[in-house]
């Protein structure tokens, strides 16, 4: 077993693990990088896996599909009199007809899309967010984890040092001291009743 780190800041009072594991850090950390492999949802889930991964798309030519995905989760949780407002500005765009930012979905998803836009609700785009994050997940997340720019982050991730700590610092208290000088017996004195002696 190893110990956290790089430190655990609940028994050690050091808060370099928060710092270092903050949703935005200048430098990720070897093991924060390594989990964006994991999962397509666990680079999305990262502030700093998410800003990597959208420099590599605007490489690709494809950063709308991020953008468009990012956009849907803002209009999901954000407050419903934003909706109709979020709702239109998304379809401007990435759906309209010569969208500056336009997105490629099947005709069938489109088709749902633009008739669910004439009563707009916050799920309305559901469909069209789940075709384009299945396209980012299958197509370009792959090509993400073989690139030079997720190699060059494990290259540089930080591996942060173990702080060599007790595990339970409540144990440095001395074994033969005395609740209270009190009941400490002077030498030679036999202890007081119902006092144990520590020797």
């Amino acid at each position: 077993m190893s110990g956290c780190l790089p430190s655990n800041p609940w028994i050690t009072d050091d808060v370099t693990y928060w710092a270092m594991n903050a949703p935005t850090v200048a430098a990720p950390t070897k093991l924060r990088v390594e989990r964006w492999g994991f999962s397509f949802r666990e680079l999305l889930d990262d502030p700093v896996g998410r800003g990597h991964f959208m420099d590599f798309l605007q490489k690709e030519f494809s950063a709308e599909n991020l953008s468009f995905w990012e956009a849907c989760e803002e209009l999901r949780f954000g407050g419903q009199a934003q909706v109709p407002e979020l709702v239109d500005a998304v379809y401007q765009q990435f759906l309209a007809p010569g969208a500056a930012r336009w997105i490629n979905i099947d005709s069938r998803t489109m088709e749902w899309t633009l008739e669910g836009l004439r009563q707009p609700h916050r799920y309305v785009l559901d469909a069209a967010q789940l075709h384009i994050y299945m396209l980012m997940k299958k197509d370009s997340y792959p090509r993400f984890l073989k690139s030079d720019i997720y190699k060059g982050l494990l290259e540089e991730a930080v591996i942060p040092l173990e702080t060599k700590r007790r595990a339970f610092p409540f144990l440095r208290k001395p074994l033969h001291s005395s609740p209270s000088p009190a009941l400490q017996s002077t030498p030679g004195e036999p202890p007081a009743q119902g006092e144990t002696c520590i020797r």
